[in-house]
């Protein structure tokens, strides 16, 4: 499911098989247009260009057209052509199930391997043919491996999903329960984690550990089987996938995911400077698309009524074919029966043209080249061609429904002038202000845990804290009406954020309640506390964190429950669970705060937005990026 932060290992599966389908392909030239920006322009048979755009982080797709290159071409892009310009593509793989695509590049009597990263900051890497680093896009000294020159390229791990036998070692040793398992676990996403569930009949909230492996991974095979050999690409809500898991409804259906992805994903600030066509609005391009993919619909339809048409015009030849290639597959192999066709003199057996014998189907020329499946009768074999006229005109319903309503364009923010907030005292511990006004403080350690309760309690304060082991401590520094949101606050900055729950139980007592002092044969930690007597709960609190930049009355970034944040900001991101680490979290998030603003304002903003003050309310432990929009 590829969002606007880029995409993710399916789709980068499903981009490996429609690449495939094009090969044999050559490379041509190489460019750069920024420093994470590329595109190669790829040839193929019958003098068909392909131009591959790559994104490092983000995408990797064919496009219609590239922007007009740099006149003195990167120091980078020069060095790939030097090496694989020129060169045949012998092969594109993706590594397991990571968001990493490598072209195999013959040139000479040497294979280069590109390889393009597309997690986290992303990078592309040319390597020779024992994987040693020529050259990468950007240098990078990591704690388990170096992306530097002269250097092997190293590869991660295993994919959990690539047989039976690692998907049950990978289940039976997650202690989360199944769909967080195959989402994080299995790195498949929280979307296809819950649909693999529900087509395999399993309860996603049953502990992974109990699940049949059987039955999950037949589901995964099923889907990555509709993801390469079925795709149905959409762009839905906020989301372009390879396949449509909605059924039609909500979403605007394209013939190929690189069509899809290219709608999908705007143009870089640099391939906006640079692009020498005349610039197309947002809806027209999409309206573009949507009447090509209309097009190229009502051609599927069209040509598959003639091959329906086809088989019913030849029934009896048809038929004959069916009963003699059936009774014959039961008795030779069918290598023996091709070999027999190949030597047969009959008009019938020179309409064979092709064979298909893990199918048991064979290809005939009836005047168009129809496939059958000689298990099946001719009914039957009609009723595939029938099935695919209505998927497609299912599709084309779906496609003239999205080009009924109207695509209202987003109306840019005025500029603004920003005053910086002043910094406060409780700046340095986690903190945000209630809807009702309130002030919220936590602590970011246990030191901090430490001198909010001695130092910043008074009487009047609440003390919260989630039921889990590692948590801040919360002091509500008033009364308040909205306790649901400083218990999502409590909840999302504890233990149950980096052991990967979705929600968690939160308590409140006062401030006389609490206490450093242990019973008899008792230890308190430093940052730990005694809580006596009654305390109010909050049960099944749901973890999220929103972060955003507030403008006005003063400028400055802001995190905390998701709803409160989503009012008082104009950019904003919502984080869930998941398993980027923070700091590439921050950057991400920064990222996409930094595209809600025009240029001369990211220059007035330098010194407010930026990685610290983001990553300041950023949970300790793994994210994923729920969403974001514009206040």
């Amino acid at each position: 499911m590829a969002s606007e932060q880029g995409m993710s290992g399916i789709d980068v599966k499903a981009m490996t098989a429609e690449l495939c389908n094009k090969l044999p392909l050559w490379i041509d030239k190489v460019y750069q247009f920024d420093t994470r920006t590329l595109a190669i322009r790829l040839n193929g048979e019958n003098k068909k260009k392909y131009p591959l755009i790559i994104e490092a982080g983000r995408r990797a797709h064919i496009v219609t057209d590239l922007p007009e290159p740099p006149k003195n071409p990167p120091q980078f892009a020069m060095l790939l052509r030097k090496y694989i310009s020129g060169g045949k593509v012998l092969a594109i793989r993706q590594h397991g199930l990571e968001r990493i695509l490598i072209f195999d590049v013959g040139k000479g009597t040497t294979t280069y391997h590109l390889i393009l990263e597309l997690f986290d900051e992303g990078n592309v890497i040319l390597a020779d043919e024992n994987y040693r680093i020529v050259k990468p896009l950007r240098h990078h000294r990591f704690k388990d491996r170096e992306v530097i020159p002269c250097v092997p390229y190293t590869l991660g791990s295993s994919d959990p999903t690539a047989s039976a036998e690692s998907l049950t070692e990978v289940l039976h040793k997650d202690d989360r329960d199944l769909v967080r398992a195959l989402a994080i676990g299995c790195m498949l996403g929280g979307m296809y984690a819950e649909y693999i569930c529900r087509e395999a009949g399993i309860d996603k909230t049953v502990p992974a550990v109990s699940a049949d492996p059987a039955k999950v991974f037949t589901s995964i095979q099923i889907l990555f089987s509709k993801v390469v050999e079925a795709p149905s690409p959409v762009i839905a809500a906020k989301h372009c996938e390879p396949i449509d898991l909605w059924g039609g409804a909500g979403v605007t259906a394209y013939p190929t995911f690189s069509e899809a992805l290219e709608v999908f994903y705007p143009l870089t600030k640099k391939e906006k400077k640079s692009s020498s066509r005349p610039k197309i609005a947002k809806e027209d391009r999409i309206r573009s698309h949507q009447e090509a993919a209309l097009k190229k619909f009502d051609r599927t339809i069209k040509n598959t009524e003639e091959i329906v048409n086809a088989i019913y015009e030849n029934y009896q030849l048809i038929g004959q074919l069916i009963t003699t290639l059936d009774a014959a597959s039961r008795k030779l192999s069918w290598q023996e029966i091709e070999a027999h066709l190949r030597r047969a003199e009959s008009g019938d057996a020179k309409k064979i043209v092709s064979f298909f014998p893990d199918e048991a189907a064979v290809e005939v020329d009836i005047g168009r080249r129809v496939k059958i499946y000689v298990h099946e009768g001719v009914e039957q074999n009609a009723g595939r061609y029938y099935d695919i006229i209505k998927k497609f005109k299912k599709k084309k319903e779906g496609a003239l429904a999205a080009m009924a309503k109207a695509v209202v364009p987003v109306k840019k923010a005025p500029r603004r002038e920003f005053v910086p907030l002043k910094k406060l005292w409780y700046h340095r511990f986690r903190w945000f202000v209630t809807s009702d006004g309130v002030v919220v403080l936590g602590g970011r350690d246990a030191g901090q845990n430490e001198e909010l309760v001695k130092k910043y309690m008074a009487g009047g304060d609440q003390f919260v804290h989630a039921d889990v082991h590692g948590a801040s401590v919360v002091i509500v520094k008033g009364k308040t009406e909205h306790m649901d949101e400083v218990a999502q606050f409590a909840a999302s900055y504890s233990g149950a954020w980096r052991s990967g729950h979705f929600s968690a139980d939160v308590y409140s007592a006062l401030p006389n309640q609490v206490s450093k002092t242990p019973e008899s044969g008792e230890f308190v930690s430093r940052g730990s506390f005694i809580v006596r007597g009654e305390r109010t709960y909050y049960r099944n609190v749901p973890l999220a964190v929103g972060i955003g930049i507030m403008i006005e009355p003063n400028t400055v970034v802001i995190g905390g429950p998701p709803e409160v944040i989503r009012k008082k900001t104009r950019g904003f991101v919502e984080l869930k669970p998941g398993q980027f680490e923070p700091n590439d979290v921050a950057k991400k998030v920064l990222r996409i705060l930094k595209e809600k603003f025009a240029e001369d304002e990211l220059r007035a903003l330098k010194n407010i937005l930026n990685t610290d003050q983001v990553a300041a309310f950023v949970p300790p432990g793994g994210s994923d990026i729920a969403g974001h929009h514009e206040s």
